[in-house]
């Protein structure tokens, strides 16, 4: 079974996760030092909390796949579709080994197609001059640098879309 996953930028993981467990009556499945996951049944969701300054703004979007097979066809249909992918690739990221494909919006939201294929001890994998790895890791998950997408986005006419006004 797929479903979607949503990983947002928060300011406070410990917060973050009481708030996210009362609101979906679901415990965290997987909690490290700035990172919290959450598998939902109930709606399928992969709920990912990543710690840092810019919270309450989007990090990523991705697909679960339960193979690394539902993966690679995965990114042979969306490159098919002429969408530019970064190719499979076997990584370490958000705490876990991944074998993964990424695509971008046209707004710049990052999507990431993937399978969890163990747990790491690291948030990313860090590859030093010849090939070493440090295991510190840097800026998870996206392959590449993208700005962070505002949730909650203002409307044209200056009012807030999708978000309860105060």
């Amino acid at each position: 079974m797929s479903r979607v996953q949503l990983a947002i930028n928060v300011t406070d993981v410990d917060a973050a996760v009481e708030f996210y467990e009362r609101l979906f009556a679901t415990p965290v499945a997987k909690r490290r030092p700035g990172y919290a996951n959450f598998e939902i049944a109930d709606p399928p969701l992969k709920l990912v909390l990543i710690e840092g300054d810019e919270g309450g703004t989007l990090n990523h979007l991705g697909v679960e796949t339960t193979s690394a097979a539902e993966v690679v066809a995965a990114e042979s249909r969306l490159a098919g579709e002429g969408l530019t992918t970064t190719g499979v690739d076997d990584t370490v990221c958000c705490y876990a080994e991944k074998t993964e494909t990424w695509v971008t919006d046209p707004d710049g939201a990052p999507w990431e197609w993937y399978v969890k294929l163990a747990d790491a001890d690291a948030m990313a994998l860090t590859v030093l001059d010849g090939g070493a790895t440090d295991g510190s890791g840097g800026a998870c998950c996206a392959p590449a640098p993208t700005e962070a997408v505002t949730l909650g986005r203002p409307a044209a006419d200056g009012g807030a879309c999708c978000a309860p006004s105060e």
